[in-house]
């Protein structure tokens, strides 16, 4: 019975009976309200009771999906942080590679250097050898910077010494440099050693 039925059926009785009569009949319709609500709880439990085996089989089969995917993702962690560490060890190989060849050079360049008796060719030799070593490593993006007449910059080099200088306009500039600074793409990788006027 719908509680529209329900209120009809209570409005029709209070129009018509007693109070005592009234009572009564709500208690009875209350019992056959709780009667249905109980016969559709069972319905309920019986529905269930056949959805179940289905129910059992799509779990299990979900449960062997997500363990499968669980090992899969560990399988791919596991190989990630070995490909990491693979990379970290042997990162450096291609540089090194590339400096094999300019080994190979100054190994030739000191063969001759005993038997040489032309210090002028030994001085090219040695200075094509730099100029390689120079091309190898701009190809890699590490420069060299320029510092001489240049302002000084606390961020891309390191005063090492103060010189005094009768000229006002060379004031805080670089007048020389004791060690060159380096820059890997744009990143000071080491810091030019200057001496700057005072």
């Amino acid at each position: 019975m719908s509680k529209k039925d329900f209120k009809k059926a209570t409005d029709d009785l209070t129009n018509q009976q007693k109070p005592e009569e009234i009572l009564e009949t709500t208690d009875n319709l209350a019992d056959v309200a709780t009667a249905e609500e109980a016969e559709s709880a069972e319905e309920v439990v019986e529905a269930e009771e056949i959805v179940a085996p289905d129910t059992a089989k799509e779990l299990e089969r979900v449960k062997d999906a997500y363990l499968h995917l669980m090992a899969e993702y560990d399988n791919y962690r596991k190989r990630t942080i070995k490909e990491k560490a693979d990379l970290i060890k042997n990162g450096g190989e291609k540089t090194l590679v590339g400096l094999l060849p300019i080994i190979d050079d100054f190994e030739r360049a000191l063969d001759t250097v005993d038997k040489a008796t032309d210090l002028a060719a030994v001085k090219e030799g040695v200075d094509l050898i730099y100029q390689k070593f120079i091309a190898f490593l701009t190809s890699n993006g590490v420069t060299a910077m320029t510092t001489v007449g240049e302002a000084f910059d606390p961020e891309l080099h390191e005063a090492v010494a103060l010189v005094p200088n009768p000229d006002e306009a060379q004031k805080g500039k670089i007048i020389d440099n004791l060690q060159t600074g380096y820059t890997l793409n744009d990143k000071v990788i080491r810091h030019a050693k200057v001496a700057v006027a005072d």
